[in-house]
């Protein structure tokens, strides 16, 4: 009797040195791990024009913006201003980059977007084969469309002109400029064979209009990186003139139309933009690789 006592003794003593041991060492063995803000994860999705996303710029800010908001995954959704609004009309985008003034300030002023700010500009150029064969260096951009329309009417195996047709913001220009020249859009489509739509983007409509020794109508920074790697030969002929100036704004899509939106994120975007840093990263894009930058910052101010 007394050794069964002692024996249970024994097992309780051990049974408790186990308890204590156990209790003791539970805050060191059991962790609880905070959500860390530096590596969840929230999308941004930025709905552009082809030419931002053709060129390789939106590659390089997207880097750095993921850079500084650690936080954030941005995604890119490329197609043309008309898509873009489209999207952010949907509520399918955070933030618009296009640059077509017009529809964005329609955008704002109908309540899907909740600001316009302007980011950066380049040209449009009027392109085309190196011989020239409608003759129109030296005009400015409603008399070379004029000049263009007539000898292609005249003589659609020699001269013609691609457009993009759909509906993006090199798009709009183009129909703008035609109806400049005191003719409307519908009757340029339908005048015959010398006009040629593409229904692509400004990479693939450069590559129609080398394809065919076309004019067409491009963005100075799609012309110059798809130059730089020698897929096209058709040369800038028209460059300058009010006409043709060509304009980027942001447009983060209004939370109070679409509540699913990412409206913090966009107008984080935003600033970093027209922020110091953004600005030199637009400023200094393309200097290196294509021998001149592809956009100019809006921090310096347009034209006069």
């Amino acid at each position: 009797m007394r050794k069964a006592f002692f024996i249970l003794i024994i097992l309780l003593s051990v049974f408790l040195a186990i308890g204590c041991t156990g209790t003791e060492e539970q805050p060191n063995t059991t962790t609880i791990t905070e959500p860390n803000a530096t590596t969840a994860t929230s999308k941004l999705i930025v709905s552009t024009t082809t030419s931002l996303e053709d060129t390789g710029l939106l590659e390089e800010i997207e880097a750095a913006f993921e850079d500084k908001y650690p936080g954030v995954d941005v995604l890119v959704i490329s197609g043309g201003t008309g898509i873009a609004i489209q999207y952010g009309e949907r509520g399918d985008a955070d933030i618009l980059l296009t640059h077509d003034k017009s529809r964005e300030e329609e955008f704002v002023n109908n309540g899907f977007g909740t600001n316009r700010t302007e980011i950066a500009y380049n040209y449009f150029w009027i392109v085309g084969p190196e011989d020239d064969p409608a003759g129109i260096t030296g005009l400015n951009a409603t008399e070379a469309f004029t000049k263009i329309m007539e000898e292609g009417q005249n003589n659609s195996d020699l001269v013609k002109f691609a457009s993009r047709g759909d509906d993006s913001g090199t798009h709009a220009r183009e129909k703008k400029i035609w109806e400049s020249t005191g003719v409307s859009y519908g009757e340029v489509n339908s005048s015959g064979e010398w006009y040629i739509e593409s229904g692509r983007g400004m990479g693939e409509t450069l590559l129609l209009a080398n394809e065919q020794d076309a004019y067409t109508l491009t963005d100075s920074g799609t012309f110059l990186a798809y130059t730089n790697d020698g897929r096209i030969e058709v040369v800038p002929i028209v460059t300058t003139g009010d006409e043709l100036l060509n304009v980027y704004a942001a447009m983060p899509v209004n939370p109070e139309r679409h509540s699913n939106v990412n409206y913090e994120g966009a107008q984080n975007f935003v600033d970093f933009l027209i922020s110091p840093e953004g600005q030199e990263i637009i400023g200094n894009y393309g200097s290196e690789q294509y021998g001149e930058p592809l956009f100019t910052p809006i921090s310096g101010g347009l034209p006069s």
